[in-house]
């Protein structure tokens, strides 16, 4: 049972990882911690959800095409609501994410109402794996996270762009002056973040019915992984979220499930209080 309980909390934790990444990309290089992301999230799954029910495409297909425009229309609010907000505080950009995240709510409020759907997925019985019950779902969840998080790997750590990012992230001035542009960097940071939790969306729909407060009932989540993994920490966004993931599952065994994200709520705090800058997050000083 509880072994049961654990692959369950490390599958929730692989769903969680992909927003929890991409917030945490958003925070080290504008930041500022985005309050819509779970609204991001809302989306993707519709997306999917349209092209999945509407277009008859088998789900993998329209979470492909469903995470890539949204990865577009993530450049589009960034250029639409926060670049004229670039050189303001960051507690206005956090107003002004909540400001988004409304109105996405909203429109997919307005475009699919508010019940509960589904994908249109095959039924297929669990299997049982050294006594453990597997269901398909949880075998994408996590074949595609890793891949995910394999990618985002290679581009932050392989590649000229990767290096652009962690230089604007630790130090935008001097990034600027060894000719680094950083609006450039803004926009594929944009791309990344609205695909990965555009992703996140499809997964999450799969386990669960997609209705619009999906982002929201993941978001607490999302933020107490970056914040225990250390806001700008890639790395500590993925170790926090499984961590995360696990400690929620594993405390429904003592406390209602209905209130496993007390869970997330109490971890927030204590961190903010204790380490406020994560488990792996680097100190930093103001002078």
């Amino acid at each position: 049972m509880t072994a049961q309980v654990v692959l369950n909390g490390l599958v929730t934790g692989m769903v969680v990882a992909l927003p929890a990444v991409a917030l945490t990309l958003i925070y080290g290089i504008l930041k500022f911690p985005n309050f819509a992301i779970g609204a991001m999230l809302t989306v993707g799954a519709y997306l999917a959800l349209a092209l999945n029910v509407y277009l008859s495409l088998p789900v993998l297909y329209a979470a492909a095409i469903g995470a890539a425009v949204f990865s577009v229309v993530a450049v589009g609010i960034d250029q639409a609501v926060f670049r004229p907000l670039r050189e303001r505080s960051a507690i206005t950009l956090l107003v002004a994410s909540m400001g988004v995240s409304f109105v996405l709510e909203n429109i997919v409020r307005f475009i699919f109402g508010n019940g509960a759907r589904s994908f249109e997925l095959p039924l297929a019985r669990p299997k049982l794996v050294f006594g453990l019950r597997i269901n398909n779902e949880q075998v994408v969840t996590a074949v595609a996270v890793i891949a995910a998080m394999a990618v985002v790997y290679v581009v932050l750590c392989h590649t000229p762009l990767g290096r652009a990012m962690r230089a604007v992230s630790d130090n935008p001035a001097l990034a600027a002056a060894r000719g680094i542009d950083r609006e450039r960097i803004v926009r594929w940071t944009w791309v990344i973040a609205g695909f990965l939790t555009a992703a996140a969306g499809v997964l999450a729909g799969m386990d669960r019915a997609i209705d619009p407060l999906i982002g929201w009932n993941y978001i607490v989540t999302v933020f107490a992984a970056s914040i225990l993994g250390g806001l700008g920490n890639p790395v500590g966004a993925v170790l926090g979220a499984l961590t995360v993931g696990v400690v929620e599952e594993t405390s429904t065994l003592l406390i209602p499930p209905n209130y496993r994200q007390v869970i997330s709520f109490c971890a927030i705090a204590l961190l903010l209080l204790l380490r406020p800058q994560g488990l792996l997050g680097a100190q930093r000083i103001k002078k």
